[in-house]
């Protein structure tokens, strides 16, 4: 199903669809403020399965970050973490980054992977916020991938359409998105360490 959610006039209806279908264990592909992204519920363990098929990997092998709407719940699902990382959080987010953090004891035992650890997300677009918000919890995500070798990240929403539309069970059409990834930042020392630098400055 091809749904358009438009950023500057969200359709609460829409969102309510989405949102319901990740609870269903659907799996949605939708745009961030970096690359469109593929995912699922943090509470779906069928969902992150089916994720983890379509990236081809194995459940305890998968590194799946989440998308949180905001940093309210950051406690949640990273053990306490520093001021001055805190405060680095808050300056950067929402932005085009990914944290890794330690996580925290919400995190579902069912999460794939090392679990010791969390990449969290809070994307400065709000089509992903308000699904997770409409949700109630975070969205496990993924980029989305293009099978063409010359375009690493697909941009056109009814290309992607094209070929996802019998793999997930929602595409959300929000426009074009961008050509690079989120720079991924490590908290898990005290210190920010650049893992991957993407979209995000690191002139910090």
């Amino acid at each position: 199903m091809l749904i358009e959610l438009l950023p500057d006039n969200i359709d609460s209806r829409k969102v309510a669809r989405i949102a319901e279908a990740l609870r269903q264990d659907g799996i949605v592909v939708y745009p961030t403020d970096t690359v469109y992204s593929v995912g699922c519920s943090l509470e779906s363990a069928r969902g992150i399965e089916k994720l983890a098929r379509l990236k081809n990997l194995k459940p305890e092998k998968a590194r799946f970050a989440i998308i949180c709407s905001d940093l309210t719940h950051l406690s949640d699902y990273a053990k306490q973490i520093s001021n001055p990382s805190f405060r680095l959080l808050k300056r950067l987010l929402p932005g085009p980054y990914t944290f890794i953090l330690d996580s925290g004891g919400n995190i579902p035992r069912h999460f794939p992977g090392n679990r010791k650890t969390i990449g969290i997300r809070v994307p400065d677009h709000p089509v992903p916020r308000a699904i997770v918000e409409a949700l109630g919890c975070p969205i496990i995500t993924t980029s989305l991938h293009d099978r063409d070798e010359m375009m690493e990240y697909p941009t056109d929403p009814e290309v992607i359409y094209d070929e996802w539309q019998d793999k997930a069970d929602i595409v959300v059409a929000s426009g074009s998105c961008g050509l690079v990834a989120s720079t991924v930042v490590d908290l898990t020392s005290g210190e920010p360490v650049v893992v991957r630098e993407g979209k995000g400055e690191v002139n910090w």
